[in-house]
C-alpha cells in the first residue's frame, strides 16, 4: 500500500511522505516503550515497597510526555504532507494528462478519469493524513510491545508472538476475499451513476413520451444491483472482522493461562503478571482496529491503483533533441494510421506549400479530421511521417509545435469563466487592445454588446450560455488572437443558422489570411476558395486538383457538389 502510495507520488513528491512515514513510525515505537514501563510500575506498587514506583512513574510521566509531543508532531506532519501533497499532485496528474494522446480519451475513460481526478486525487492524499498514522501505530507498536514481552519474560512474549503471524494471515485472507467483492461493488456503483445521469438527460424524452408517472426500469435494476452487492461485500468483510477478533481473543487467553499457570508454579510474581496482562491487553486494542482501518485502506488503495495506471499510462515520447521547422510548409510522406484494427489513412502522401490553402473533403469516416489529428500530434503514425517545415513532429517539442498552430474545430469547448478569459487563452500576455481587435475581426463585439455581463459574461460550464455560433466567434477570435501561422480548420460552419454562418466565415476569411490552411468540409461550398482540394475515401486520395478541375472531371467530387447544391 504504501510502496503504490510512494510510486502514484513519483521521487520528487514522494521524499515527504517517507520522511512522515519514518516519524510515525518512531511515534509508535515510541508508545510500546512506553507501556513498557508500565511493567515495572506496577510490580513496585503491588510489591513489598510501593514507594519505590515513585521513579519509575516519573520515568513513565517523562515517556508520555515525549510520546505525546511524537505523536503531535508526526500527525502535523501527514496534516501538512497532505495538503502540500494534493496540490502536487493534481499538477503532476494534470501534467501526464496533457501529454496522452488524445486517442487514449475514450468517452468510457474521460468519466474514469473525472472520478479519479476529483474524488480519487482527495482519497488518496487523505491516506496521508488520515490512515498512516492510526496503520502504523497499529503495526508497530503491538511489535514493540511483543518485543518488550520477550526482553522481559520470553515464555510470554513467546505466546504474544503467536499472534502476529495469525494476524497477518486474517488480514492477507480478508483482503484477498474481499477483492472481487469490493471490484464488484464499485463496478455497480459506477453503472449506477451512469444510470442517474442517463434518467436526467432522458427527461425530455420521457415527458415528451408521456412517462413521466412511470419508474424508470433501467436505473432502478442498476441501484438493485448496488443493494446486492453491497449486501456481498458486508457478508464477505464479516469473516474476517470475526476472525480477527477471535485471534486476538484467543492469543490474550492463552497469554492469561499460560501466566496464571506460571505464577501458581512461582515462576513469576502476580506483580509482574499483571504488568503483562496490562501490556497485552494494550496490544489487543490497536490489533483489533486493523479490521477497520484494513477496509478504509482497500477503499483507498482500489482508488489509488486506477491513479497508479493512469500515471504509468505512456505519453507521446519527447524528441531527446528537438528541431524547429525551417518555414511553414505542411507534408504527409506515405503516412498509415490504425486505429485499433481499422486502418484510417493508408499510404498517404500530401504537400501543402506555404501561404496556401488544402480543403479536404469526403464521406464520413474517410479520415479528413483524423489528418488534422496527426498533423498536431494528437496521434504518432503508424507508417510514414508528418512533417512541419521539412521536420518530422515527432522531432518537434510540444510546445513548439503548438505555437505554430491554431484550431478551429466543429465542437468548440469553452471553459467556465468569462468571454475575455476564454480568448485570452489564446495568447494570455495579449494587450487588452489585440484582444478587442481579434474579437472585432471575429465579430465576437457583437455578441459582446448584446450580453448583460458584457467581457465579464460568463459563457457557463462547456460554454453552455452562449450558442452554437457565438462559441465558435469565441473560437476564432482565440485563434486570431494567437496568430499562428498554421490553422487547421474541421468543418467551422456545421449546423450554424445563416446569420451565425455569415459572421463566422467573415472571420475564418480573415484568420486564414496570409497562413498555411488544412480547411476539412463537410459542407464544400466552403471550399472553393481553397488553392487545392483532396477527396478522401477510406484513407486514400481518390481525388485531388483545384474546385474547378474536379468539377470538369466528373467524378467524386462533383457527384458530392451536385448533392450539396442540389435545390432543397
Amino acid at each position: 500500500m504504501i510502496r503504490m502510495l510512494l510510486r502514484v507520488l513519483g521521487n520528487s513528491y514522494a521524499r515527504p511522505v517517507r520522511r512522515t512515514v519514518v516519524l510515525m513510525t518512531v511515534t509508535a515505537a515510541a508508545e510500546g516503550l512506553s507501556y513498557a514501563l508500565l511493567v515495572p510500575v506496577l510490580s513496585a506498587l503491588f510489591g513489598a515497597a510501593p514507594a519505590d514506583a515513585w521513579p519509575w512513574l516519573a520515568g513513565f510521566g517523562a515517556a508520555v510526555a515525549v510520546y505525546a509531543v511524537l505523536r503531535y508532531t508526526s500527525d502535523l506532519s501527514g496534516f501538512r504532507a497532505g495538503t502540500t501533497l494534493l496540490r502536487g499532485m493534481y499538477h503532476r496528474l494534470g501534467d501526464h494528462l496533457a501529454r496522452l494522446p488524445v486517442g487514449w480519451y475514450s468517452a468510457a475513460r474521460v468519466g474514469e478519469v473525472s472520478s479519479v481526478a476529483s474524488h480519487g486525487v482527495l482519497e488518496s492524499m487523505g491516506v496521508i493524513a488520515h490512515l498512516l498514522s492510526p496503520f502504523i501505530s497499529a503495526c508497530v507498536t503491538p511489535l514493540t510491545i511483543v518485543a518488550v514481552l520477550l526482553a522481559y519474560h520470553p515464555p510470554l512474549g513467546l505466546a504474544a508472538l503467536l499472534a502476529v503471524p495469525l494476524v497477518a494471515a486474517v488480514q492477507v485472507w480478508t483482503g484477498r476475499s474481499m477483492a472481487a467483492a469490493d471490484a464488484d461493488r464499485a463496478e455497480r456503483d459506477h453503472e449506477a451513476t451512469g444510470r442517474v445521469i442517463e434518467f436526467l438527460q432522458a427527461q425530455p424524452v420521457l415527458r415528451a413520451g408521456g412517462r413521466t408517472a412511470e419508474r424508470f426500469a433501467l436505473l432502478d435494476d442498476s441501484l438493485r444491483e448496488v443493494q446486492r452487492a453491497t449486501r456481498r461485500s458486508t457478508l464477505a468483510a464479516l469473516p474476517g472482522v470475526v476472525g480477527l477478533t477471535l485471534v486476538v481473543q484467543a492469543v490474550f487467553t492463552a497469554v492469561l493461562v499460560l501466566g496464571a499457570y506460571l505464577a501458581l508454579g512461582g515462576d513469576i510474581g502476580a506483580a509482574e503478571l499483571l504488568a503483562i496482562l496490562v501490556l497485552a491487553a494494550r496490544c489487543a486494542d490497536p490489533l483489533l482496529s486493523l479490521a477497520d482501518i484494513g477496509g478504509k485502506l482497500r477503499g483507498a488503495r482500489s482508488v489509488l491503483a486506477k491513479l497508479d495506471t493512469v500515471l504509468r499510462t505512456e505519453p507521446l515520447p519527447e524528441p531527446a533533441a528537438p528541431r524547429l521547422p525551417d518555414g511553414h510548409d505542411l507534408a504527409f510522406d506515405s503516412v498509415t494510421f490504425r486505429h485499433g484494427d481499422r486502418v484510417v489513412v493508408d499510404d498517404l502522401s500530401l504537400t501543402v506549400p506555404a501561404g496556401r490553402r488544402l480543403a479536404v473533403v469526403g464521406p464520413s469516416g474517410a479520415g479528413k479530421s483524423t489528418l488534422l489529428q496527426l498533423l498536431a500530434r494528437f496521434y504518432d503514425v503508424d507508417a510514414g511521417a508528418v512533417r512541419v517545415g521539412g521536420v518530422d513532429v515527432r522531432e518537434l517539442s510540444t510546445e513548439a509545435l503548438m505555437a505554430r498552430i491554431a484550431f478551429v474545430f466543429q465542437d468548440v469547448y469553452l471553459f467556465d469563466g468569462t468571454i475575455e478569459e476564454n480568448v485570452r487563452l489564446g495568447r494570455p500576455d495579449a494587450t487588452d487592445a489585440e484582444v478587442r481587435a481579434a474579437a472585432s475581426a471575429a465579430r465576437l463585439d457583437e455578441v459582446v454588446e448584446r450580453l448583460p455581463g458584457g467581457w465579464s459574461a460568463h459563457v457557463g460550464e462547456g460554454g453552455a450560455l452562449l450558442s452554437g455560433g457565438e462559441r465558435q466567434r469565441v473560437s476564432i477570435a482565440r485563434a486570431l488572437l494567437k496568430d499562428a501561422p498554421l490553422v487547421l480548420l474541421d468543418e467551422v460552419t456545421s449546423a450554424l443558422d445563416p446569420v451565425n454562418e455569415a459572421a463566422v466565415h467573415e472571420g475564418v476569411e480573415r484568420l486564414m489570411a496570409g497562413r498555411t490552411v488544412v480547411l476539412v468540409a463537410h459542407r464544400l461550398r466552403t471550399v472553393q476558395r481553397a488553392d487545392h482540394v483532396v477527396f478522401l475515401d477510406r484513407g486514400r486520395i481518390a481525388e485531388q486538383g483545384t474546385h474547378e478541375e474536379l468539377l470538369r472531371r466528373g467524378g467524386r467530387y462533383a457527384g458530392f457538389w451536385a448533392i450539396a447544391t442540389a435545390p432543397a
